[in-house]
This record gives structure tokens, C-alpha cells and sequence, in this order.
């Protein structure tokens, strides 16, 4: 059996910020979860320079991307393909085929048909498209892969969204593309398999209260059948509804909805959900993300089904499930069904040689088997050095030509560091070795009659040094004491803000205590004169008591803070705020919608829309509440 899985995670890295997936970041531990084989990812919002070694480099898994070319954080598909299952013979970047292979200047459409997987799309069609757009554009921004299995071709696709009709012409072109080429590609025998975001949903059971919105619009329901995105999609489908007659070139239908095909009446089967106005908790979404299969091998598979309970982005993971064996038509006969080859499914889903039967024959080659578009050939992957290289492969030494021999005159220099001892020192004083300079003395490296100059010696010390030496050397004297210069290290004040709690401080002025001290009186005898003066002094009554004023006393500074920062706080806080009918805070938002209140802020109930798709009164779900900012005062 082989899984498939499409998904468009709104961000490569986005569902890592969810359960079960954040318990451990890894992609390989995310496809197990998946429990799939192949995964088809869209809306990936990175260009190549933000691909990573784990997003590339996953264990047992090839791995194959195309990226905007120009525009940072927009679209992007990537398949991931379990290389124990599977493994393409081709790959291709866009719809239309002009871009090119790594490193050749040959787009896809002009490589020989051996190496490329055709259906292209031929000049007359080319020119059925929309006349004034860039046709290069459509590839241009990462909308497209196609793998080629020998059992069938799979096309990974993110369709342009509806962006208020400022694109249709853009999203028109690139689905009629995308329709063209795999007509083609079924013309030529071939099977196809679509999956991703179309973005495009069938018909009223696709999306939650359609019927209302429809009305709403003053729809009939082959008006909202016959919009050109809907109609082109509904022609591809087997069971799909046309109004009218079918376009010219369109009377087949070649591809088989696999999910609504197995579940035919399921409502609420929605695949997306609009985050604003936080529609997944009441299911109000839509269905969009699809897995369609070729009719010729829509028995193929055995399972096809969502997966609304995985968290990790706006959409949900679609899946489809092969059969073991499958039942093929040789390709000498396609007149007869009872020819039909039971045929297990890896041997169709791996080059020839691999497997037979379901039994490897041989293992997976990396060097043989990669096509050349897979991440793991990008330059950035391969062309580099491991540190475990850094420390093996040692570079070559080169080999000197002739070898010199040392001179006479060329010697070593060795260094000798003495310490210079004090002439005037007799043999009993020692010399302190940390002020005693160092005196270092060398060989000269030629002779002095090599250089025409007589030998001359230097005094081993400078005479900056030699006073210093000397002066370290002789005994110091010590320094002397008084009185005043006692008094003075003991009144010393300290000067200037010591904290920061003492710039919010006042100062308060010393009592002035001190007594005059005749030059006779002895030091000891202050503080007995000053006691005995405090004790003769009479009692304050309580009549002539002085009051304290500021000017000695200071308040406490924590409060006078406290109050100025509650008044800057209030200044510059937002405002709480309002509370909905349920009693709860709503949450602000921005009015986008052009027009007078674009820019507006208002606030709404918080809780999600509930299934009705309207604001509801006593239930659950979303209230009436709503309020412009500009009217709230925050009371």
C-alpha cells in the first residue's frame, strides 16, 4: 500500500507550534505521525536560501521544491517522497515546462522525450489563455511540481486564490493550464494524479451555508455552477455538474474525486477554515484541498478520507490509500478488460529493476535514482566540507626544490632574562625580583664585520630604568601622620550621587553638634565634652516643642514614584477592552475592506462563528457585539 497526503500548512515551520507536532520539531517525526509515504505540502512562504539542513537533508526521504522566484513569504510547493516506497524517474518545476533543469539552459519542453515528462502545452493553447498576461509568470512563483512514477504522474499544486478579482484573469490562466496539460498528458496514455490547495470548491455541499450566501448574492444555483473557475474545475471531474453544454475540448471527464467519491453524502466534510473570524470550532469552512485520480485507476485505491482533528494550520490533511496489488492493462491491448495484469504497487512505484512483486531487488541509489531536481543535489547540500573531513584529509605538504643550509651567520637567538641587581646593594639585602627590571640579552644574527660596522655594546638598562631600579633598591621612607591629616581621612564625605535612590532624595540639613576643642585639650576628651554638654542641656516641654518640617525630614520617595508611574501608565496604556454579551474581553481588530472605514479598529466577540456562519444571540458562538474603538472611552 501506498499513502498520499496532501496539505497546505500555511508555513513549513507553522504546524511545529501545534500538537502533536511540537513535541518533537523534526520532519521525519511529522511524516511518521502522518503515517504516509508521500506528502505534498503548499504555501510553504520560503525562498531557497531559507532551506535547512532538516527540511532537506530528512532520513529516508527525497525531498523536491519550487519556490518563488521573486516574492519573500508567498506560496511554494514541496513532495517529500519515503525512498523504502518509492521513488520518481522524473521531476519537473511548473505547469507550462519553459523553466529549466538544474544547471542547463534547456527548458523542461525541449528536453528529449526520454528525459522529460511531456503533455506540454502547444502553441494554439498557449494562445487560448488570457491575452494580456505574462505567461512566464504562471511558473514563476512556485505553484506547480510534477513527479513521474512509472505508474503515474503527480502534480503538486497551490492554486492561485480569489483575491477580491484583482487576480482572475492570473487564476483563470494558470487553472486553464493546469487542465490543458493533463488532458494532454491523458491523451498520451498516461495517468495522472492531482493533489494540493485548488482552491476551487465543487458545489453547494463544499462549503457551509452556501445556499445563504448564494442568495444573499441573488444567485441562482447555475449561476454559481457556471463562475469560469467552477465550471472549468466541474469539466475535469467525473460526476461533476455542468450547466449547459460542455466547452469544446472539455466532453471527457479524465479525473475521479477520491474523497467525495467515498463519502458521496458526507456535509461538513470542509478542508478550510478562515482564521479571522476563528471558524474551525464551529466547522464553517470550506472544501478545496483535494486528491484526484485519474478514471482509468480510480480502483486503485482502498481509503480516501480528511484528517480535521490534526492541528497545525488553516487547512487539514487530505489522504488517499492504494491498494496492494492493482490490476493494469498491458499496453498491447485496450479493447478487452479480461487481459487485466494484477500488478503489486511498488513495482509501479519505483524505476525498473527495483522491485518485483513487492520484493526489493536491489537497494536505493542515491547517485542513479535522485532525479536531478531533488533538494539533497542543491549546491548548498552537497557541495560541502564536514567537520569530520576538517580533521581527516590533512592538505599536502610541498616539497621544497633544493634544500638550504643554515650560515655561520645565521644563527638562533636565544633569550636571557636576568634580573638587574643594585651596585650599591650589599651581599646581605636582597632585591625585590617584582621591581627589579628584566634585561634581555641576544646574539646578533651577523657579524660585525659583515656589516661594516664596528660591534658596539649597549648598557643593559635605559636610563628611565636605571632610575627606576635604583629607586627600588634604596630603603623607602615612611610617610608621616598627623593630626589634621587623621581628622581629614575621618570627616572625608562621600561626594556627588551614590544610587540612583539618592537623585529622588532631598537633602536634609546636618544638626550642627559640634563643640569648639581648645588646641590644648587632648583628642580623647571630645566625646566627654560633648556628652556632658547634652546632659546639662533642659528637657524640651512639650509646649515648645518644634514641629518637623520637610526641611529636616524627608517623606518616603517610594510613594511620590508609585503615583508618577500610575500616571505615566495610565497616559500610555491601552484602553481595556469592552466585554461581549457572554461577559467576555473582545478582541480588536482592523477593518481591511475598501472603502470609508478602511483602517477602522473595532472590537468583536471573541468566540468562534458558530456552524450558521452568522453572530448568534444565547448560544455559544459568536455574539452580536460589535464596537467601533473611536466610540469605546474604556469604561
Amino acid at each position: 500500500m501506498v499513502r498520499i497526503t496532501t496539505w497546505n500548512v500555511n508555513g513549513i515551520r507553522n504546524p511545529f507550534g501545534y500538537k502533536p507536532w511540537s513535541a518533537n520539531r523534526t520532519f521525519n517525526a511529522m511524516f511518521d505521525t502522518l503515517e504516509t509515504d508521500i506528502v505534498i505540502m503548499q504555501e510553504l512562504k520560503i525562498q531557497r536560501k531559507d532551506l535547512t539542513d532538516d527540511m532537506v537533508l530528512v532520513p529516508g526521504w527525497d525531498c523536491y521544491f519550487s519556490l518563488p522566484k521573486h516574492k519573500k513569504g508567498y506560496s511554494g510547493v514541496g513532495i517529500f517522497t519515503r525512498q523504502s516506497v518509492c521513488a520518481p524517474i522524473r521531476a519537473e518545476e511548473g505547469v507550462l515546462g519553459v523553466l529549466c533543469p538544474p544547471n542547463s539552459l534547456t527548458p523542461y519542453r525541449e528536453l528529449p522525450e526520454s528525459s522529460s515528462i511531456g503533455g506540454y502545452l502547444t502553441p494554439s493553447q498557449v494562445a487560448d489563455l488570457p491575452p494580456d498576461l505574462d505567461v512566464a509568470s504562471l511558473d514563476a512563483e512556485g505553484r506547480c511540481l510534477v513527479l513521474e512514477f512509472p505508474a503515474f504522474v503527480l502534480f503538486g499544486v497551490y492554486s492561485p486564490a480569489n483575491s477580491n478579482g484583482l487576480r482572475d484573469d492570473f487564476r483563470i490562466a494558470f487553472l486553464t493550464a493546469l487542465e490543458t496539460r493533463i488532458r494532454n498528458l491523458t491523451k498520451m496514455g498516461k495517468n495522472v494524479i492531482l493533489t494540493g490547495d485548488l482552491n476551487v470548491s465543487r458545489d453547494l455541499i463544499d462549503t457551509a451555508r452556501a445556499e445563504d450566501s448564494m442568495r444573499s448574492e441573488g444567485m441562482t444555483h447555475e449561476q454559481y455552477l457556471s463562475t469560469p473557475n467552477r465550471r472549468i474545475f466541474n469539466q475535469l471531474l467525473l460526476n461533476g455538474i455542468v450547466p449547459g453544454e460542455r466547452d469544446e475540448g472539455r466532453e471527457e471527464p479524465v479525473l475521479y474525486d477520491l474523497c467525495r467519491e467515498f463519502h458521496p453524502d458526507r456535509e461538513g466534510m470542509f478542508t478550510h477554515w478562515e482564521q479571522k473570524i476563528n471558524a474551525r470550532p464551529g466547522n464553517f469552512g470550506s472544501r478545496i484541498d483535494f486528491i484526484l485520480c485519474s478514471v482509468a485507476i480510480k480502483d486503485w485505491f482502498q481509503e480516501a478520507n480528511i484528517q480535521e482533528g490534526l492541528m497545525g494550520s488553516d487547512h487539514c490533511p487530505v489522504y488517499a490509500v492504494t491498494k496492494e496489488k492493482v490490476h493494469i492493462l498491458p499496453k498491447s491491448t485496450t479493447e478487452t478488460t479480461e487481459l487485466e495484469e494484477e500488478t503489486h504497487i511498488l513495482d509501479l512505484m519505483n524505476p525498473a529493476g527495483m522491485f518485483k512483486e513487492g520484493v526489493r531487488l536491489r537497494e536505493y541509489d542515491p547517485a542513479k535514482d535522485i532525479p536531478p531536481l531533488s533538494g539533497k543535489l542543491l549546491t548548498e547540500f552537497t557541495k560541502r566540507r564536514s567537520i569530520l573531513d576538517m580533521f581527516s584529509k590533512k592538505p599536502a605538504i610541498p616539497k621544497p626544490t633544493s634544500k638550504q643550509t643554515p650560515t655561520t651567520n645565521e644563527t638562533s637567538i636565544p633569550i636571557e632574562i636576568q634580573v638587574a641587581e643594585d651596585p650599591t646593594s650589599t651581599a646581605g639585602s636582597t632585591v625585590d625580583s617584582e621591581a627589579a627590571p628584566l634585561v634581555y640579552t641576544s646574539s646578533t644574527k651577523a657579524s660585525p664585520a659583515a656589516n661594516g660596522h664596528p660591534a658596539s655594546t649597549a648598557s643593559p638598562l635605559k636610563p628611565s630604568e636605571k632610575r627606576r631600579a635604583s629607586a627600588s633598591a634604596s630603603p623607602s621612607k615612611p610617610a608621616k601622620r598627623g593630626k589634621a591629616n587623621v581628622s581629614a581621612a575621618s570627616s572625608k564625605a562621600p561626594k556627588g550621587q551614590q544610587s540612583l535612590k539618592g537623585f529622588f532624595q532631598t537633602r536634609t540639613k546636618p544638626v550642627d553638634t559640634a563643640l569648639p576643642i581648645s588646641p590644648s585639650q587632648p583628642e580623647n576628651s571630645t566625646a566627654d565634652a560633648l556628652g556632658q554638654s547634652i546632659a546639662s542641656m533642659p528637657p524640651p516641654s512639650p509646649s515648645t516643642e518644634t514641629p518637623i518640617t520637610s526641611e529636616f525630614f524627608d517623606s518616603d520617595p517610594r510613594a511620590s514614584q508609585e503615583a508618577s508611574r500610575e500616571g505615566w501608565t495610565k497616559l500610555f496604556s491601552k484602553k481595556p477592552a469592552p466585554r461581549c454579551e457572554h461577559g467576555e474581553p473582545c478582541i480588536p481588530l482592523t477593518t481591511k475592506k475598501p472603502g470609508v472605514n478602511c483602517g477602522r479598529q473595532f472590537y468583536l466577540c471573541q468566540r468562534p462563528i458558530g456552524p450558521s456562519g452568522q453572530k448568534e444571540v444565547g448560544t455559544q458562538w459568536r455574539c452580536g457585539t460589535f464596537i467601533w474603538s473611536s466610540e469605546w472611552r474604556g469604561s
